[in-house]
């Protein structure tokens, strides 16, 4: 079984959307030192349930939030979203120190995520 682990939200102004979350929840938002212009969302205390994201810039005009689930392997996940009638968006892809993603649409065209965790990725 895979949890939700991530979020991603993608604004046209993240830092109008940045100024939004902070002030409506509390959110804790800071720049990462990624070559793309992306922001860690701490949305909460970690003893609290929950989970963290980002905000991202907008790249398409019908890019919506998407949820990352969390996996044991990437590739077999990839395998089982094809055969369930999805489809995978963007391979592979490290993250480095994180791990490895992949970008999947369901068959009622949901984009999401799948996350592998492995700190030695690069």
């Amino acid at each position: 079984m895979s949890k939700v682990v991530h979020f991603e939200l993608p604004a046209d102004d993240p830092k109008r959307a940045i100024a939004f979350y902070e002030k409506v929840f509390g959110w804790t938002v800071t720049k990462t030192d990624l070559p793309m212009d992306y922001w860690l969302v701490a949305a909460g205390p970690d003893d609290e349930p929950g989970i963290n994201g980002a905000i991202l810039p907008r790249m398409t005009p019908e890019q919506a939030t998407a949820c990352s689930m969390s996996s044991k392997s990437v590739d077999e996940s990839a395998k089982k979203v094809v055969e369930a009638g999805g489809s995978v968006l963007r391979p592979k892809a490290a993250v480095p120190g994180v791990g490895y993603i992949i970008m999947c649409k369901d068959t009622e065209g949901n984009v999401f995520g799948i996350i592998e965790f492995d700190p030695a990725a690069k």
